[in-house]
């Protein structure tokens, strides 16, 4: 079932240009499939499904231009639990606070990461700079990294 909702995912991300997880969810059901926001949610962060700029200045769901090797998420899990100690953002700029020392491990992680939302980083000693795109981006940014330091 799981494997079947998720190809059913890819497929509708690749033909029709979905903006949120509810649209995503209202052509899964269109198309015979039944499931909630929070499974839709999960399939997007397995998938590594991510929001891209369209040409009109919306913002649809595509597969990730670069596969990620499946060891990087644990890596990154790990930086981001010892040595990131907070972070917060305003407008499209996130700032993460690390232990001394740390922060271009964390910078560079992030930096693997290759989201297209974000502009770039920048590190000191204990703090990195990430300038995303816009707000949203920063905002769901720091939801992610909210979830790796659990």
């Amino acid at each position: 079932m799981k494997s079947q909702r998720q190809a059913k995912i890819l497929e509708i991300i690749s033909t029709i240009n979905v903006e949120t997880q509810e649209q995503l969810l209202l052509e899964l059901e269109r198309a015979g499939v039944r499931s909630t926001q929070a499974t839709i949610s999960r399939d997007i962060k397995e998938l590594r499904i991510v929001k891209e700029l369209t040409s009109l200045g919306t913002y649809r769901y595509t597969t990730a231009a670069k596969e990620v090797p499946s060891t990087f998420s644990g890596r990154l899990n790990t930086i981001f639990r010892e040595c990131v100690t907070r972070y917060d953002y305003a407008q499209n700029i996130v700032v993460i606070h690390t232990m001394p020392g740390l922060a271009g491990a964390a910078a560079s992680a992030i930096d693997a990461m290759n989201l297209s939302v974000i502009v770039g980083t920048l590190a000191g000693d204990d703090t990195v700079m990430v300038v995303m795109r816009d707000t949203n981006a920063a905002a769901q940014f720091c939801g992610e990294v909210s979830n790796l330091m659990k």
